[in-house]
């Protein structure tokens, strides 16, 4: 008997996303006038409460409302402000009494938000340039990743975590070992041109279920169903829909939470007068979750990844292992438990065995 996986249809698809977008709300504009605040005195101001839109006051000015307090009546309409003659009261735009903040605004149409270059690594080519017998005229990578980051909650993201893990969408095997992360990517890159679709007709006037199914459709057209879970995508897509989370921070999320992520560290990508207001967290990301068990485990055993491990968080280390590094590799010091965990169709032993035959069958393509 032939087993058919049963995948939801268009229709279902699009109720589930018209659901999950009318309970989303519109997320806030980017405001002109700033102010930031280190009020935990870890060196930044990316954490909630510590960077803030400010208010516009009655005389027209601008007022940080971070550690704002009520000014002290002093004299008929005299206010004075209790944190000092530096700090200025103002009677807020919207009425009621005069208060006065430590924290200065900033304009960012004057004084612009210094963002750091996003990490653009496409990643090893699945196929290079051959010579007439076939052989690979460049340098051969075997289980190599993707350098990309993700962002935690901060100013840029409207404080939405978008390196939060969702489950396990983008569907995992055993992988051949010159296989591309790229497929995994397209398939990253489908739901974001969803989430696109359905955003684009939600903002022209649509409704939650047009928007829903323009996004639907988009996810659909053009991925091989089996490599997604779409129930999953399309309420992934939807969570990140109304969010500050842009293309790679969606790929991110999507691979991370199928286990095909390292996580290297976090960086600050955003600054303003200095001030750190936004971070981002660098990876590398495989095309199968095995990939990334084997190189995590791998690269303690070779040498030529000494000094350099996995680089730093804002310029990961991603590259495959050439041919005689993963001839070296020895298997048996491995704990490939958390792979095995998830395939209950064979035996521990087996898995080794097929391992070896892909292993000993790829040598032989490459004339090692």
């Amino acid at each position: 008997m032939r087993f058919v996986p049963l995948l939801p249809s268009p229709l279902a698809i699009v109720a589930l996303a018209t659901f999950v977008l009318a309970a989303v709300a519109p997320a806030p504009a980017s405001a002109q006038q700033l102010c930031a605040a280190d009020l935990n005195g870890n060196g930044d101001a990316d954490d909630p409460g510590e960077t803030a839109s400010c208010n516009l006051t009655a005389d027209g000015g601008w007022q940080c409302p971070i550690q704002a307090v009520a000014c002290t009546l002093t004299a008929p309409d005299t206010y004075t402000c209790p944190l000092g003659p530096d700090h200025g009261c103002a009677e807020p735009a919207s009425g009621g009494a005069p208060t006065c903040s430590p924290n200065a605004c900033v304009d960012t149409s004057v004084t612009p938000i210094v963002d750091e270059p996003v990490i653009d690594d496409p990643g090893t080519p699945a196929d290079g340039a051959v010579d007439a017998d076939g052989n690979c005229l460049g340098s051969i990578e075997i289980f190599s990743g993707r350098a990309a980051r993700c962002r935690p909650a901060g100013l840029k993201t409207t404080f939405q975590n978008c390196c939060k893990d969702k489950g396990k969408i983008v569907k995992d095997g055993m992988g051949g070992s010159i296989s591309s992360i790229g497929t995994k990517i397209a398939v990253a890159k489908g739901v974001f041109t969803g989430m696109k679709a359905a955003y684009a007709a939600f903002k022209a006037g649509a409704t939650a279920s047009q928007a829903a199914s323009a996004g639907a459709n988009a996810i659909i057209v053009g991925i091989d169903p089996t490599s997604i879970a779409i129930s999953l995508a399309i309420n992934f897509m939807m969570d990140f829909l109304l969010s500050g989370c842009d293309q790679q921070d969606m790929e991110v999320g999507m691979l991370r939470g199928s286990g095909m992520c390292h996580e290297i560290g976090t960086y600050c990508s955003s600054k303003i007068l200095g001030i750190c207001i936004q971070k981002s967290t660098g990876h590398c990301c495989f095309n199968t979750k095995l990939g990334r068990i084997i190189q995590e485990q791998g690269r303690p055993q070779l040498k030529s990844f000494n000094g350099i491990g996995w680089g730093t968080a804002k310029q990961p280390y991603c590259r495959g292992f050439t041919p005689e590094e993963f001839q070296s590799l020895d298997f048996s010091k491995m704990d490939l438990s958390e792979y095995y965990s998830e395939i209950e169709a064979k035996a521990q032993a087996d898995i080794q065995i097929d391992m070896k035959g892909k292993i000993d069958a790829y040598m032989q393509v490459i004339g090692r």
